[in-house]
């Protein structure tokens, strides 16, 4: 196996690096984040740092990069204190990488990618109404991470919207019915294939195959 060691990282060109290390962690979620400024200009980022952190009370986390330079989506949350999460799912995947382009404040993504923004009763930021799974967040912490001066944002989920058939009896989201899509590195987007779900793990108890509706099979 090929091997790198710190000091190999640390010569590497700059781009080769960003693209190794972003790949390590393998298969992230491609989320687009909605936000609106005071003035009413919507925003919308790609972010693959999105992670559970708790389900009662139902909270969220996502990884911020560095705010040396204008970083409009934290400024939003900030001002705002809401925020939509939005599935990327196969049919607009690259209006969502393409959000990631770094437009002027004063410019829409929603706008320049050719996405439709939505709003909901209680949330004054904006949803992409293309996607089949979304949910509104209100901001709860704010923690600069001191070890790369990212920022951790942690905010709790106040409003969920999912197509109905693909919230099963348990409770379970099928995302991949959704057609939900993944990404790995910083520019590899791709679709998923079920290999089943298992049952709750115990020592001494062997695992079975459950039903898409939790039931054993």
């Amino acid at each position: 196996m090929k091997h790198f060691s710190t000091q190999d990282f640390a010569i590497l060109d700059k781009q080769y690096r960003a693209k190794l290390i972003n790949s390590l962690s393998g298969f992230k979620s491609a989320n687009l984040v909605g936000t609106q400024d005071a003035l009413g200009i919507t925003n919308l980022s790609m972010v693959s740092s999105v992670f559970h952190i708790g389900a009662d009370p139902a909270l969220v986390g996502m990884i911020i990069r560095p705010d040396e330079v204008p970083r409009d989506t934290l400024a939003n949350i900030k001002n705002n204190g809401f925020y939509t999460i939005n599935h990327v799912g196969l049919g607009i995947f690259q209006q969502a990488h393409q959000a990631s382009a770094r437009y002027n404040a004063q410019e829409s993504e929603f706008e320049k990618v050719g996405l439709t923004p939505e709003y909901h009763q209680g949330v004054s930021a904006p949803f992409v109404a293309e996607s089949q799974l979304k949910f509104a967040v209100e901001m709860r912490e704010i923690i600069p991470l001191s070890t790369n001066n990212t920022i951790l944002v942690i905010g709790e989920i106040c409003h969920l919207y999912c197509m109905p058939d693909a919230i099963k009896a348990d409770g379970y989201i099928d995302i991949e019915s959704l057609e939900t899509v993944t990404v790995s590195g910083l520019d590899c987007y791709h679709i998923t294939r079920r290999l089943t779900r298992l049952s709750y793990a115990k020592p001494d108890k062997e695992l079975h195959c459950l039903t898409l509706d939790g039931e054993g099979s």
